[in-house]
């Protein structure tokens, strides 16, 4: 088997819900061995709830299902589990062996949970002293708002993105992204800042500690308003699918339901192309349209016209033609229409996992491809606890007696 890029570090991951497991995540898709810190005492959020999934998958059985939630499972694969109750001394210092063991620790904790611990940076290089320590707070480990409780939809609305996001006749709604994006951001910006502290360390010989605030990984999303801020004063508002260089730019109707496509028309070259593609009909020579300037100025009547030619074609049809006339036009395409898609089949998009509980399972693949040394899904996400006795019992050296001991205690639990 190819070496993977990170195979020789071990990672502590304290991370819960979405952000810092995600960060752990795609360390552990490129070879790093992860090991996830649970506790039964306070479950990680994504494990809650009622499955998603069947539940038929539990038997009946609501103790199982915390191991049945899909974005648990995509954002916890190629990871290891243990159990350890952080409230008790011997938890702590269970912990602290394993991080003594390891090169770096993730967390997405609130500011001052890892101190009250004695598990912040200072602490832990008595333990470690090149420790690589990754926080990843809601918004800063200092700063007036240090200690506000925030999620992504409160943390997308204070970063300025959901300024920017929906159409402006409506009324703006908090968490109208459908997907919260700050964690996801802040994921990445925290493995890249992982990494840059490892080969840091690599030619020093030196820890570090890497913060990163979602607020401020996701407000870095908002080049082009901020900078049209700075030069012009122009506040952006909502833009809807209103693009300042592209007319016609939108999603139009098809003649299936509720099925659309997405058409974007830069330059002339373009345009002529799309009037093509269309038959050159009579209100494309509109003088409104004869320009980019004057499409962007009347895109509303723009996109009636496109929309009344979409919606008598279907979507592979329109894209199909335009895209032979050199236009930019694709299906928006539906979850169920992204696994039946050739082309991410073809690239293997998707992987497919065998879950101890759930069976055959598809999980996003990898986004970046190495030639020489690709990272990989090589397992699914582990069960609470799954890997207590090698961590434990065969990494840190705790006796199967005492071990047994201290999961009567609650400790291992």
């Amino acid at each position: 088997m190819t070496a993977l890029p990170l195979g020789n570090y071990r990672i502590v991951d304290l991370g819960t819900a979405w952000a810092g497991p995600q960060a752990g995540q795609i360390l552990a898709d490129m070879g790093a061995e992860v090991v996830k810190v649970e506790t039964r005492t306070r479950l990680d959020g994504l494990r809650l709830g009622r499955p998603i999934i069947s539940d038929d998958a539990a038997g009946g059985d609501q103790g199982l299902w915390p191991e049945l939630q899909p974005v648990f499972h995509g954002l916890n694969r190629n990871k290891l589990s243990i159990t350890l109750n952080l409230k008790t001394p011997e938890g702590l210092r269970l912990i602290r062996e394993l991080i003594a063991r390891s090169d770096v620790l993730i967390n997405n904790y609130s500011p001052g949970v890892l101190g009250r611990l004695g598990l912040d940076y200072p602490e832990l290089r008595k333990v470690h002293p090149d420790i690589i320590l990754v926080s990843m707070p809601s918004v800063g480990e200092t700063g007036p708002l240090r200690d506000i409780l925030a999620y992504a939809p409160n943390i997308q609305a204070l970063s300025g993105l959901s300024g920017v996001i929906g159409y402006q006749e409506d009324e703006p709604l908090v968490g109208q992204l459908q997907a919260p994006w700050s964690d996801a951001v802040a994921a990445l910006h925290a493995a890249l800042g992982t990494v840059a502290a490892l080969r840091h360390r690599n030619l020093t010989g030196e820890g570090q500690s890497v913060e990163v605030a979602q607020l401020e990984a996701t407000t870095s999303m908002l080049g082009e308003p901020l900078l049209d801020y700075q030069m012009t004063g122009s506040v952006a508002g909502p833009q809807g699918n209103f693009d300042p260089e592209f007319a016609p730019h939108n999603n139009y109707p098809c003649a299936e339901e509720d099925t659309w496509v997405a058409i974007a028309v830069q330059g002339e070259k373009e345009w002529e192309g799309f009037c093509r593609a269309l038959g050159n009909p009579g209100w494309a020579r509109d003088a409104r349209f004869e320009d980019r300037y004057g499409r962007v100025r009347h895109c509303r009547e723009l996109d009636r016209h496109v929309a009344e030619w979409t919606r008598q074609h279907t979507s592979q049809d329109v894209t199909g033609l335009l895209q032979r006339h050199g236009v930019a036009a694709m299906p928006v395409m539906s979850i169920e229409g992204q696994f039946m898609d050739p082309h991410l089949q073809e690239r293997q998009a998707f992987a497919e996992v065998e879950h101890p509980r759930v069976g055959a399972e598809w999980v996003y693949g990898m986004p970046w491809l190495l030639s020489d040394t690709p990272g990989s899904v090589r397992t699914p996400a582990p069960l609470l606890g799954q890997h207590n006795d090698y961590i434990l019992h065969e990494l840190l050296g705790v006796p199967a007696d005492e071990l047994e001991c201290l999961r009567a205690a609650e400790v291992v639990y």
